[in-house]
C-alpha cells in the first residue's frame, strides 16, 4: 500500500470518528430533549436541540410530537450506527485493499446499504409527516433543522450500495474460482 493510500485511510478514519461522535451526540440530544420535554411540558419545546423551536407542534398534539421526534431520532441513531460500522472496520484493520473481493468487505457494503435504506425511509416518512403538519397548519421549522433532509439522497445511495454489494458478491466467487484453479 502506498504512502498516500494510507494517509488517506488515516485521514478517512479521523473523519469517521469525528462524525460518528458527532451523531451520537445528536442522538443522545434527541433523546434527551425529548424526555425532558414530555416531563416539565411545553417550555422545553421552545429550545428544542439547536434553537428548534417545536412548542407549537407540542401544543397542538403531544402525540404527534412524540412521533415527529421518535423519526428524528431513529434517522439520527441509524446514522451513527452506519458510522459505528464505519469505524468498526477501521478498528479492526481487516480493511484489505491487496483482496477487496472478500466476505468481510461485502457484509460491509451490506449492512451499509440497508442502513442507507433505513435512514432514507424514515427521512421520508419524517417529511411527509411534518409536511402533513404544515399542511394543518402547524408552524414547523425547515426539515434540515429537523435533520430529516435527504432522503431521496439516502435511498439513492442505499440502492447504489446494493448494487455495488452484489457486484462484490459476483466478485468474490470470480475470485474463489481462480483461487481453486490455481
Amino acid at each position: 500500500m502506498s504512502r498516500k493510500t494510507a494517509y488517506t485511510l488515516i485521514i478517512l478514519n479521523v473523519l469517521s470518528w469525528i462524525i460518528f461522535v458527532g451523531l451520537c451526540v445528536e442522538a443522545g440530544g434527541f433523546i434527551t430533549n425529548t424526555t425532558v420535554t414530555l416531563m416539565r411540558g411545553p417550555e422545553g419545546a421552545t429550545n428544542f436541540w439547536k434553537e428548534v423551536d417545536l412548542n407549537a407542534l407540542y401544543r397542538y398534539n403531544q402525540s404527534h410530537f412524540i412521533t415527529l421526534t421518535c423519526l428524528m431520532i431513529i434517522a439520527t441513531l441509524l446514522k451513527a450506527l452506519m458510522f459505528y460500522f464505519i469505524v468498526k472496520i477501521f478498528h479492526d484493520k481487516r480493511l484489505s485493499l491487496s483482496k477487496p473481493f472478500n466476505e468481510l468487505m461485502n457484509r460491509f457494503i451490506l449492512i451499509t446499504a440497508w442502513l442507507a435504506l433505513g435512514i432514507g425511509l424514515f427521512s421520508l416518512w419524517g417529511t411527509k409527516f411534518a409536511a402533513a403538519l404544515t399542511s394543518q397548519g402547524v408552524p414547523l421549522p425547515d426539515i434540515s433543522q429537523l435533520r430529516l433532509s435527504g432522503a431521496d439522497v439516502w435511498l439513492f445511495m442505499g440502492v447504489t450500495l446494493l448494487v455495488i454489494a452484489f457486484i462484490f458478491k459476483k466478485g468474490i466467487e470470480i475470485q474463489n474460482e481462480i483461487d481453486l484453479t490455481v
